[in-house]
C-alpha cells in the first residue's frame, strides 16, 4: 500500500496554491498556512504567457483560467513622446503555433480564484487561514512550522511560498529586507465602457519615455482596463497600495503623447507601491524546507512573469517529490536540491531581464531612446519570436542560461 506524506506550505497566495494542487496530484496531504484571515488575492492584471498555460495545465486548471481570460492579439511597443509605434509583436498565429499556448492577461482574481476552488475540491488539501508562519524547526525525519500564535504544523517538509518578505526565506537565506528599486508605480482599473472607442485595443501596449514608462491591458472579459504607470523617481522606502491624487499621477508623467495622455487621464482612485526586488541567490533549501515563487525569486514587473514562474515552480517541484510517500520522505531534502537545481538559471536569468529591461530599455532617454527604437523597429516578426522563446516557449520549465 502506497503511504502519503503531509507537506506544509507557508503561504495561500498564486504559489502556494499552486504548489498544493501540484502536490496533492502525487498523493501527498497538504496544509497551506495563510497569514490572511480569508484565502483571497489582491491587486489587478496579471499577463500570462505560453509558459504560465504549460504549467496550468499541468496543474489541471488550464481551461478554468482560460474561461476568465483576455487573449492578446499583440504586444505593441510605443514612443511616449512622439507618439511612435516602434514595434509590435504579434500573438496569434505563428507564435501560438510555435509556442503551444496563447498570451493571455486575466485580473489577478480570475487567475487566483480558479487555483482556489482547485484546492477546495481537492480531498488532500487542508487550508488554514490566519496562520502566519513565523519560524521553522527541524529534525532528520519531519520539519515543524510554527506560526506568529505559537501554533505547531509538523510534516515531511515545509515550502516557503509567503512572498517576497519571506520568514521562511528570512531564516533560511538571511538575506534582510527586500532590493527597494527606486521606482514607483501608479495603478487603475476603469470600466471599458469609460474608454472611447479608437483605443480599446487588444493588446498589452506599453509607452516608453524618459525615467518612465505607462502599460495599459483589457481584462476582466474585456469589461475593464488595467493602467500601470511607473516612474524612476529614485524611491528609498517601500510602498505598498497608498491611495494618490488623481492630480498627482498626471503631473508625474509630463509629455506623453496625445493617446497616451488621454487614457491616464481615465484612471481614477489611483493607489502607489514602490517596486523591489531581491538578488538572485544558489541556496533556496535548508534540509526539508525550500522556498518558492516570490520567497525564492522576487522579480521585478517588467518581464511579466513574476505569477509564470511561481505556477512553473509548483509543477516542478510537484514532479520531484512524486512516488511513494516513504521514499518522498526519506529522500526530501536531495529532491528539494534538485528542484532548486532545475529552477534557480531560469529564475535568476529572468529576474536579471526584469532589471534590465525596466531600467534601461523603457526609460531610456534622448540619443539612447532614439538608438532604442531604430534597433527594435529592425526586428521581424520571427526575430521578436526567437528572442523571447527561451522564456515563452519553454515546455520543460527548466531552460534558461544557454537557451
Amino acid at each position: 500500500m502506497t503511504e502519503t506524506t503531509r507537506i506544509l506550505i507557508a503561504g495561500g497566495g498564486i504559489g502556494g496554491l499552486a504548489a498544493a494542487l501540484g502536490l496533492t496530484a502525487r498523493g501527498h496531504r497538504v496544509t497551506v498556512l495563510e497569514r490572511r484571515e480569508e484565502f483571497t488575492e489582491l491587486g489587478a492584471g496579471i499577463q500570462l504567457a505560453p509558459n504560465a498555460f504549460h504549467a496550468l495545465d499541468r496543474l489541471g486548471v488550464g481551461r478554468r483560467v482560460r474561461d476568465r481570460a483576455v487573449f492578446i492579439e499583440e504586444l505593441q511597443f510605443m514612443d511616449a513622446v512622439s507618439g511612435e509605434s516602434v514595434v509590435r509583436m504579434p500573438l496569434t498565429g505563428e507564435y501560438r503555433e510555435r509556442f503551444g499556448n496563447p498570451y493571455a492577461v486575466v485580473h489577478r482574481g480570475d487567475l487566483y480564484q480558479p487555483l482556489l476552488n482547485a484546492c477546495r475540491a481537492a480531498d488532500g488539501i487542508e487550508l488554514l487561514p490566519g496562520r502566519s508562519v513565523a519560524w521553522y524547526e527541524q529534525t532528520a525525519a519531519e520539519v515543524t512550522a510554527v506560526t506568529e500564535g505559537g501554533e505547531r504544523f509538523t510534516g515531511a517538509a515545509l515550502i516557503g511560498a509567503d512572498g517576497i518578505r519571506s520568514a521562511v526565506r528570512r531564516q533560511l537565506v538571511g538575506d534582510g529586507e527586500p532590493r527597494v528599486s527606486g521606482h514607483t508605480i501608479y495603478r487603475s482599473v476603469i470600466p471599458m465602457s469609460l474608454v472611447p472607442e479608437e483605443l480599446r485595443w487588444n493588446r498589452v501596449t506599453l509607452w516608453a519615455g524618459p525615467g518612465w514608462h505607462f502599460v495599459h491591458y483589457p481584462i476582466g472579459g474585456g469589461e475593464f482596463l488595467n493602467l500601470a504607470a511607473t516612474r524612476d523617481d529614485g524611491a528609498t522606502e517601500a510602498v505598498v497600495g497608498l491611495p494618490v491624487e488623481h492630480s498627482h499621477v498626471l503631473d508625474e508623467f509630463p509629455g506623453l503623447s496625445d493617446s497616451a495622455r488621454r487614457l491616464l487621464e481615465l484612471g481614477g482612485e489611483w493607489k502607489t507601491w514602490v517596486l523591489c526586488d531581491r538578488d538572485p541567490v544558489d541556496v533556496w533549501t535548508d534540509g526539508r524546507v525550500a522556498l518558492l515563487g516570490d520567497a525564492a525569486h522576487p522579480m521585478l514587473q517588467y518581464a511579466a512573469q513574476g505569477a509564470c514562474m511561481a505556477l512553473e515552480d509548483a509543477v516542478v517541484l510537484g514532479e520531484l517529490l512524486e512516488g511513494d510517500g516513504r521514499d518522498v520522505a526519506r529522500d526530501m531534502a536531495q529532491r528539494l536540491e534538485k528542484y532548486t537545481a532545475r529552477r534557480r538559471d531560469r529564475t535568476a536569468r529572468t529576474q536579471l531581464v526584469a532589471r534590465e529591461i525596466g531600467s534601461r530599455l523603457y526609460h531610456a532617454a534622448g540619443q539612447a531612446a532614439r538608438a532604442r527604437n531604430t534597433l527594435l523597429s529592425s526586428f521581424s516578426e520571427q526575430e521578436l519570436h526567437d528572442r523571447v522563446k527561451w522564456l515563452h516557449g519553454s515546455h520543460d520549465l527548466t531552460e534558461g542560461v544557454g537557451s
